[in-house]
């Protein structure tokens, strides 16, 4: 068989495309274009790969799935189930990791907005940090922990200086002393760790030694002022598995490591925030082309509202009707929403002949197209879980009516 899209759980043998062990012909005669598909066993390897690198190079490195990437409960179910932690932020996801298992020891919670109910919650369930973006943010999280009588760690998100970002805490002088009195006056709150997260899509080695420098120059300010710092987080931003090759990610493991200790960073713990790595290239849409345009436009009958360009997806199209013609003929592939902005790729290489009702596979979905979807006035899809030769619907509109959590 040959592998389709660089992923060795989508081939095709003669003329047929399988995905896993299922034959695409079987689930567009069971179900209704469009569909979203997972691969439960893509999921779970790249899971394996991402933790064996890291973990050949660091005896303390602990890893956290970003919820946000993709919160549908059968996906968090399986991250839970190869001991993998949660980063979240917000509420709902909180209460989903508890739901269905996750440690509070092995959850680690922090946004731009800490609501007074998300921080009781985590301090009562004891989870493992909470991460600020703000310094005010500490005052109301230790008198919380304090009427609760509980003592809860704290990672202060720093600004990683990437272009003029708004989120994290860019420490000087004045708050490194602000944090040094904190630290002695309130006694309900440990300030343990420090998180920088740089960008998505990172597939440069420059990138990553960035955003480690903005903890190591961090952590030096923090020193001068008598507050030692024992975790480091280095967020996520790690690009689909598929877009990764596996010899970069080793760079990358080793390089970290390298430059740590090059520097002689003293930590006790680094922490990884991995999302669209684990279930990026583990989604697809299979979508019908419903009109065929002047100048070798398509449309399909799904869009930015369920397929956003927000989620900054690394998309691959596939004629899965004509699988065996060559793609080599530039075409631009349009969604259904009523607007000239609903362009899903421009002159992308596809078949020559372009024709309506052909089923056209996209590959690399599984990331953020759930989390950033908005829900224009057209019938979700249904979702499909994929494991060898089994098929799961684990999503039904008519059902279910909504994927959001609550």
């Amino acid at each position: 068989m040959k592998i389709i899209s660089g992923n060795p759980f989508l081939k095709k043998e003669h003329d047929t495309v399988f995905i896993d062990s299922v034959s695409v012909n079987e689930i567009v005669s069971r179900f209704k274009t469009p569909l979203l598909i997972f691969l439960e066993n893509r999921i779970r390897d790249n899971i394996r790969t991402f933790t064996n690198i890291f973990n050949s190079e660091f005896k303390n490195f602990h890893c956290y799935y970003s919820f946000k990437a993709n919160f549908l409960t059968e996906i968090c179910k399986i991250v839970n189930s190869e001991g993998i932690g949660a980063e979240i932020v917000g509420l709902p996801e909180l209460n989903l990791a508890l739901k269905i298992g996750f440690p509070p020891d092995k959850i680690i919670i922090g946004g731009p907005f800490l609501s007074k109910e998300l921080i009781e919650l985590s301090v009562k369930s004891k989870v493992k940090e909470l991460i600020i973006y703000s310094l005010d943010d500490i005052k109301k999280i230790n008198s919380i922990a304090q009427k609760l009588n509980r003592i809860q760690n704290i990672c202060i998100r720093v600004n990683s200086q990437k272009y003029d970002s708004k989120l994290g805490v860019k420490l000087d002088k004045r708050d490194a002393s602000k944090l040094e009195q904190i630290s002695n006056n309130y006694s309900n709150i440990k300030i343990n760790s420090i998180l920088s997260h740089y960008s998505t899509q990172m597939n440069d080695l420059k990138q990553y030694k960035k955003n480690l420098q903005a903890i190591i120059d961090n952590l030096k300010l923090l020193s001068e002022y008598g507050i030692r710092i024992d975790n480091i987080n280095l967020g996520g931003g790690f690009p689909e598995a598929t877009v990764m090759p596996l010899d970069q990610l080793r760079i990358i493991a080793k390089e970290i490591k390298t430059t740590l200790e090059d520097s002689e960073t003293h930590y006790t713990n680094i922490y990884f925030e991995p999302g669209r790595y684990f279930v990026g290239d583990a989604g697809l849409f299979i979508s019908k082309v419903i009109k065929v345009g002047q100048k070798r436009w398509i449309f399909l009958n799904i869009g930015n509202h369920i397929c956003p360009k927000f989620a900054r997806c690394s998309l691959r199209f596939y004629n899965i009707s004509q699988i065996n013609e060559p793609h080599k003929y530039k075409t631009s592939i349009a969604g259904i929403i009523p607007t000239d902005q609903d362009v899903l790729v421009k002159d992308y290489f596809f078949t020559e002949n372009l024709r309506e009702g052909d089923k056209v596979l996209v590959a690399n979905t599984g990331a953020y197209c759930l989390t950033f979807s908005n829900r224009f006035p057209y019938s979700l899809p249904k979702i499909l879980l994929v494991k060898d030769n089994n098929l799961r619907q684990i999503f039904d509109p008519e059902i279910d009516k909504d994927f959001s959590l609550n």
